[in-house]
């Protein structure tokens, strides 16, 4: 039976090149379905992308994770291919992801814009600057050397796919499914494609510092969900080191003059070694209950691939 492809492109107000994203996707991918999921844009975006031959769908909630949730959950497919609409990624790559997806080499091919042409041709140096720090994050947290976390040209599996839980609702979901796919231990490709910034006239819709921020907080947020062992492992170093520091002055004193001197220092110091042990064993009780879901989730893809074999 003929594999299915099917092209994801998250539209918000891409007019002026959503027409030709479609019209290269369909002359590198001929078989594939192109959906375009337009969210709530007031250009004619959707009108474009119909006449140059997608399939158009709408999402109402305003965010990039809104339009990959409903795309996830609607379409059956054996290999996705998410592209924006905004023209910065070639289409020559396409099928060498796809093949790797439906060879079943990969469950996420990711389309690293980060080792070619992305900071010669970005002319937002914070971007820059924000991709180097996530990246440095993400890999040094989740014990990875993952090129680029944040490119919107990945290609994904059925597997993957149906059994991600995306809970983000903005630009921060590629950083979510990025860690996600490590900590489940997806096999992940990376392939150098060739970045070129929008055309004059495109403009982005993401915010240098707010979203930023936004991504920030979800790898801390991932971090803690992902790994609670080290996350309040981390916190109760600080803890302690702070304990010790006020309280080993005030246990000094005592032992050279036998009298408690520095009441408020000893209260205080004990109050943050408390904190520190209490945040160990958090740790350690969460670090469980996050090896627990693990299992489950495991069980649940092996459900998911148990229900698509029925279907077909």
């Amino acid at each position: 039976m003929e594999k299915k492809i099917a092209v994801l492109i998250p539209c918000y107000n891409e007019a002026l090149t959503v027409g030709k994203v479609v019209r290269d996707f369909h002359e590198a991918l001929p078989e594939a379905d192109i959906y375009v999921y337009d969210n709530n844009s007031t250009d004619g975006t959707d009108k474009i992308a119909e006449e140059a031959g997608a399939i158009v769908r709408y999402e109402y909630k305003q965010g990039k994770g809104h339009v990959i949730r409903s795309m996830f959950r609607d379409i059956d497919a054996d290999c996705y291919l998410m592209i924006d609409g905004d023209d910065t990624y070639p289409a020559e790559n396409a099928r060498e992801m796809c093949d790797l997806i439906l060879a079943g080499k990969a469950d996420m091919v990711i389309g690293d814009r980060l080792s070619s042409t992305y900071f010669r041709e970005n002319k937002r140096p914070f971007h820059n600057t924000g991709n180097r720090l996530v990246r440095f994050l993400i890999n040094t947290l989740f014990h990875n050397d993952i090129k680029d976390i944040m490119t919107g040209y990945r290609a994904f599996s059925y597997l993957f796919v149906k059994g991600f839980p995306v809970l983000s609702n903005g630009f921060e979901v590629e950083t979510e499914m990025t860690i996600h796919a490590v900590d489940k231990n997806f096999s992940l490709k990376e392939i150098p494609v060739q970045y070129r910034d929008r055309p004059e006239g495109s403009v982005s819709k993401l915010n240098t510092y707010m979203d930023g921020l936004i991504v920030l907080k979800t790898i801390a947020s991932l971090f803690k969900e992902y790994k609670p062992l080290l996350f309040f492992s981390l916190i109760a170093i600080v803890f302690l080191i702070t304990g010790l520091v006020i309280i080993i002055p005030a246990f000094d004193l005592y032992f050279k003059t036998g009298v408690v001197e520095k009441f408020p220092s000893l209260i205080v110091g004990c109050f943050a070694i408390t904190i520190a042990i209490l945040c160990f064993v958090a740790g350690l009780v969460l670090d469980v209950i996050a090896k627990k879901h693990k299992q489950v989730y495991e069980l649940q893809l092996t459900e998911i691939l148990h229900h698509r074999k029925e279907r077909s």
